[in-house]
């Protein structure tokens, strides 16, 4: 018998509902649905909670491949996390071009930072500042979102800082600033790496 099967077996043997299966090992109720439904696995915290719960061993719970299995799918979702993680900083970090002097400030005068800057247009300023402030925003949504088990909503993020990373990468080299082009380009780099890594 499957692991899954197992779970739902004994849950529906103590004559508990998931959400207080999920309430007795300390996780949500969207965790054991997901168990019992046989799309994961728990960690091996969970599956240690789960046998003294049901006062049986976890060789009893589980078999060992799908011990392996349940390890082999922890470690790629910390990878995931870990991974996300630090492509949010790398969109915080972003809030550098706010105030680092990297930008062109006209013909011949010396590089300034976004808000010094005098010789370029008002409103590519202002554009530059938002797509800076979406980045960094989208940083910290991320990051905050990591905290919660909430791998979706964790992807939209990280798809998001992609996404923003290419734009401001576009946007100042179209605009000729290739010291800001040359930061967005590297973070977008660090975080192509990453994924690469994660998937590998």
């Amino acid at each position: 018998m499957e692991f899954n099967e197992k779970l739902q077996e004994l849950r529906k043997g103590k004559g508990l509902t998931q959400e207080e299966l999920a309430q007795e090992i300390f996780v949500s109720r969207t965790a054991v649905s997901k168990w019992e439904s046989g799309r994961g696995y728990p960690n091996i915290d969970s599956l240690k909670e789960l046998a003294a719960f049901f006062s049986i061993t976890v060789d009893e719970l589980i078999s060992p491949n799908e011990i392996i299995t349940a390890a082999a799918n922890e470690k790629q979702e910390l990878i995931g996390r870990y991974t996300a993680f630090l492509c949010h900083v790398l969109d915080v970090f972003t809030a550098l071009l706010l105030f680092i002097p990297v930008f062109g400030n006209g013909e011949g005068e010396r590089s300034a930072s976004l808000f010094e800057m005098s010789g370029t247009q008002l409103w590519i300023r202002i554009v530059f500042a938002v797509v800076i402030s979406l980045t960094v925003l989208n940083g910290v949504c991320g990051l905050i979102i990591s905290r919660f088990d909430k791998p979706l909503w964790n992807k939209h993020r990280f798809v998001t800082g992609i996404a923003l990373s290419v734009i401001a990468c576009l946007l100042f080299i179209i605009t000729r600033q290739p010291y800001a082009g040359v930061f967005c380009f590297a973070i977008l780099m660090i975080k192509g790496w990453l994924l690469l890594r994660r998937k590998s």
